[in-house]
């Protein structure tokens, strides 16, 4: 067996090594098995920046790639759909599936090694039926009046069909409670509980909390000029709203891998009450995408205090400039440098594995795993990433 071994001042190994001042990592040149991971011998040339396990991108709609520069930013969530609603459907399907494979490209050569992302067709399936990143594909499904729930469940599981055929794992999933009817909701959230996986849009701005607590905001008023129906006032945040649908579709507690999405305003009171009906629940964050959409970002000192399985993700180029984990790593670093940088890459690393049930292969830097091995560049002197950093893939 060849191998290969490279070295950097700092080696975060989202593992049991933890992190490791001026070390190395070697790996099969073949496969990208890690062989091994250490500290260097003394006086051994060390390679500046960091390494890191292949990231995992814990959220991304790849199929809207086309709408890349296309958004105005701080329109607030309403307007934001409005854009959507606008934009979407601009590019037909080949730029569309020529533009998934320019941006599956760039992630990859970035570091990153999979991804959970969410699509509402097939335009993505040729790219990641072929592609070296690992993706599971969460078919998401719309639908505000009651009557469309049988039809729309029919379309998502012909969907799903396709996926599967294509090899790519893939289940039905909801929304969010903005833009679904409540049996739609639970139907949905039933079809992805039966295939294992769930992801969520939870609490992404307080005008979907506004609609749920009062029935009013922005989103209630652009909901109803629309003619549109709207979820019933509950009195409660959303996503208690979403584990009262839940119920309807299966008994608690809930085993299955559930992905609660941007959790902007998640409270105490939503963290106990998931915690209590989840049994493996993760949560992940987009930073930059909450900046651009509504100048906002979770609450992640109550979600550290509470032990929450974080994961890291992009969301897509409609609310970003870009689908950079570093960029997000160094969002975060900025607004919350309290956050040691391991953490974070944990975030970015073996969280999103073990949502994925990939953790065995992914994740961390561990002989006997191949989870691609990442080169962080420009780092400061304590490890951080500064907004000059940059990754590229090793291997």
């Amino acid at each position: 067996m060849a191998t290969r071994r490279v070295t950097a001042e700092y080696i975060y190994t989202s593992g049991p090594s933890g992190v490791i001042r001026n070390g190395y990592v070697e790996y099969d040149e073949a496969d990208g098995t890690i062989v091994s991971v250490g500290e260097c011998a003394d006086g051994e040339e060390v390679t500046p920046g960091a390494l890191a396990p292949g990231f995992v991108n814990g959220h991304c709609h790849i199929e809207l790639s086309h709408l890349h520069g296309k958004f105005r930013k701080g329109t607030g969530m309403a307007g934001f759909i409005d854009q959507i609603n606008e934009l979407r459907d601009w590019a037909g399907r080949e730029e569309k599936t020529r533009l998934v494979k320019v941006w599956m490209d760039k992630m990859w050569a970035a570091g990153v090694s999979a991804m959970a992302d969410i699509s509402n067709d097939d335009a993505s399936f040729e790219v990641k039926k072929s592609h070296d990143m690992y993706t599971r594909t969460f078919l998401e499904v719309f639908g505000s009046e009651p009557h469309m729930c049988e039809g729309v469940m029919a379309e998502v599981t012909a969907l799903n069909e396709i996926a599967d055929k294509a090899g790519i794992d893939a289940a039905p999933t909801p929304h969010s409670c903005y833009t679904m009817s409540p049996d739609l909701l639970s139907a949905s959230s039933a079809a992805g509980l039966a295939k294992g996986f769930l992801s969520y849009h939870s609490q992404e701005s307080q005008e979907e909390e506004d609609l749920l607590r009062t029935g009013s905001g922005a989103m209630y008023e652009n909901r109803k000029r629309s003619g549109m129906s709207t979820p019933p006032v509950t009195g409660e945040s959303s996503l208690k709203y979403f584990l009262q649908r839940l119920a309807v579709a299966a008994d608690a507690p809930y085993e299955q891998h559930i992905l609660l999405v941007h959790n902007v305003c998640l409270a105490q009171d939503d963290i106990d009450a998931a915690k209590e009906k989840m049994k493996n629940v993760y949560w992940a964050i987009c930073p930059l995408s909450n900046i651009f959409i509504h100048n906002a970002l979770p609450p992640i000192a109550l979600m550290r205090e509470n032990g929450l399985d974080i994961m890291l993700g992009t969301d897509s180029l409609s609310s970003n400039d870009d689908l950079d984990m570093v960029k997000e790593m160094y969002c975060l670093h900025a607004n919350f440098p309290e956050v040691p940088m391991d953490e974070i890459i944990t975030w970015a690393t073996v969280n999103g594995a073990r949502f994925l049930a990939k953790e065995d292969a992914m994740g961390s830097l561990e002989a006997g795993k191949r989870p691609g091995i990442v080169r962080i560049n420009n780092i400061d002197e304590h490890g951080c990433v500064t907004a000059a950093s940059s990754s590229e893939r090793v291997k």
